[in-house]
């Protein structure tokens, strides 16, 4: 499901898939499970996509993203996971729910640069804690006023980088266990069918329908992470 929704929206693999795996799996396990997944995910769909990419649109973004996630990693030690599941639960909530209800998409024109950086460090410790890595740069691109192949192009460089060198981060510092290797393994199989599947769905949709898409995502996954924390 996770890798359907990351092939298909470009992000999405740790909205969706810790919604469920939480409730079964240490989040000092799932942390590094959803990151290994989704890199998996984001490479099997940029292979198909390769020709979007515009690197001098995102390497802003990527840069912060990059800087962001030895923090990430850090704090994945030491914040109440409980309290940062339930934050970001109600941030994206919040969010999708005033989006949804306005029919012209606001389009903001100021930052430049400097905004995609510090979008791109915010993303890159959500990454480092919990493999969330997707929902600011993915408001940040959609309020930008990007359409869906370039949003989707910056969304999944920025999710392929950030998370794979999280999880290099991760290994490093011991996140990374055999039992990890055990559930990764398990979960492979499903992570390349579910991206396959979402890639080759992606073609079939428009731009308006893309947006519809995405924050219906991010509020499905806002209402997963909250109900879970409160579980």
């Amino acid at each position: 499901m996770a890798a359907f929704v990351a092939g298909l929206a470009g992000f999405g693999t740790g909205l969706v898939a810790l919604g469920f795996w939480l409730h079964v799996i240490d989040p000092l396990l799932a942390a590094p499970l959803v990151v290994f997944c989704s890199v998996v995910a984001h490479i099997q769909s940029l292979i198909t996509l390769r020709r979007g990419v515009v690197f001098g649109q995102v390497w802003p973004i990527l840069l912060g993203g990059v800087a962001g996630v030895p923090l990430g990693v850090v704090l994945l030690n030491h914040i109440d996971p409980t309290l940062f599941r339930g934050a970001v639960g109600v941030f994206l909530i919040f969010y999708a729910s005033i989006m949804l209800a306005i029919k012209r998409m606001p389009v903001i024109h100021w930052g430049g640069r400097p905004a995609d950086g510090a979008i791109g460090f915010g993303g890159g410790i959500m990454g480092g804690i919990a493999g969330l890595s997707g929902p600011l740069p993915t408001i940040w691109c959609g309020l930008k006023g990007w359409d869906k192949d370039r949003q989707r192009a910056a969304m999944q460089t920025f999710n392929l980088t950030v998370l794979g060198f999280a999880f290099v981060v991760q290994a490093a510092q011991g996140v990374v266990t055999r039992e990890v290797g055990t559930l990764i393994l398990i979960s492979l199989p499903c992570t390349l069918i579910g991206a396959w599947l979402g890639t080759h769905s992606y073609g079939r949709i428009s731009d308006r329908q893309f947006r519809a898409l995405v924050l219906w995502l991010l509020l499905a996954s806002g209402v997963t992470l909250t109900v879970s924390n409160l579980l």
